[in-house]
């Protein structure tokens, strides 16, 4: 095993597909000299020249365009948007063509690339640089959607979309760039749609992803010295959803509570209640499931105004402690 961080662990999981097979390159916006807007391409234009890591000029919807030119064609392209916030520049090429042009041309033809965005809140980038859009990506058929909480996952899972021969958006939540896990040192894969039990409980289930994972377990390890025990289950990918863990997990904790960083208002967590809603886990359940999310704002400048605006672990604990 060794010790990489978020960044470097998709960094690697890039360098590792793009030796494997010379049909994989990257493109977006200062990716190249200067690494991208939070570095995670630091020294692949090094090893691999110009010719595979391309800048591209600050016009999202062609570079988008092209990349589902070049996969229709062959090519694996890993684009690079700087911001989460921007692919409502290219909306129209994300969900209007890549999603659907396999299902449109029968199955002749494949657009296998992977749209790497940086995600969320929490750097004080304010209201056009820091939303979470994932919900609304859940909504379009075709297009899958992964959204990593550890060093290990985004690699393991990057890797894997990479190799799909579908559009997949990988939505890496920036605060977590620097966070450190340990990473087998051999290769692996990780299937998209398969949840992760983070921590195993008996009281309440937590249903989540991305950085909101680690304030959970948080949450959880404060809980615990109350004598609750949470379970937290990482769905890892949206798009497509392991049902059957959320189901198995609410069953065995009779209760459920969805966080996400997204605006709770309209946002992946009702999806969530649905599928528990709609299944066989709706008679175990001892009290009303939850959602916790963001409020219903722009998001502020102000580091102190950011923080309110979305779940704390104070914020989790109060629900856990409430639905108990």
């Amino acid at each position: 095993m060794k010790e990489l961080t978020y960044a470097q662990a998709i960094n690697e999981a890039m360098c590792e597909e793009m030796e494997r097979d010379a049909n994989v390159f990257m493109m977006g916006e200062d990716i190249a000299e200067y690494c991208g807007a939070f570095g995670v391409s630091r020294g692949m234009l090094e090893k691999f020249g110009k010719d595979r890591i391309m800048n591209t000029p600050i016009a999202e919807q062609s570079y988008v365009g092209a990349a589902i030119g070049a996969a229709m064609a062959g090519m694996r392209p890993i684009v690079e948007l700087m911001f989460s916030d921007f692919m409502c520049v290219c909306f129209d090429e994300l969900v209007n063509e890549a999603p659907k042009m396999r299902f449109m041309f029968g199955g002749k033809v494949k657009v296998p690339m992977v749209m790497r965005t940086a995600a969320g809140a929490g750097t004080g980038a304010a209201a056009q640089h820091s939303q979470s859009l994932e919900a609304c990506l859940t909504h379009f058929p075709g297009l899958k959607v992964v959204i990593p909480s550890t060093p290990y996952d985004a690699k393991g899972l990057l890797k894997t979309a990479i190799r799909d021969d579908n559009p997949v958006m990988f939505l890496e939540q920036k605060t977590l760039y620097r966070t450190k896990g340990m990473i087998p040192e051999e290769e692996y894969t990780i299937p998209l749609g398969v949840a992760d039990v983070k921590r195993e409980g008996s009281d309440l289930s937590i249903i989540t992803y991305g950085r909101m994972v680690q304030m959970s377990l948080q949450a959880a390890d404060k809980l615990a010295e109350d004598g609750i025990h949470v379970e937290v289950v990482d769905l890892r990918s949206l798009l497509p959803l392991d049902r059957e863990s959320i189901i198995r997990s609410v069953k065995k904790t009779h209760r459920a509570l969805i966080v996400h960083e997204a605006v709770q208002f309209g946002g992946f967590g009702g999806e969530v209640v649905g599928q528990i809603a709609d299944s066989e886990a709706f008679y175990y359940l001892d009290a009303p499931i939850r959602r916790l999310g963001a409020l219903s704002c722009p998001i502020p400048f102000n580091p102190n105004l950011e923080r309110e605006t979305f779940p704390t672990v104070e914020k989790i604990i109060t629900q856990v402690k409430s639905l108990l």
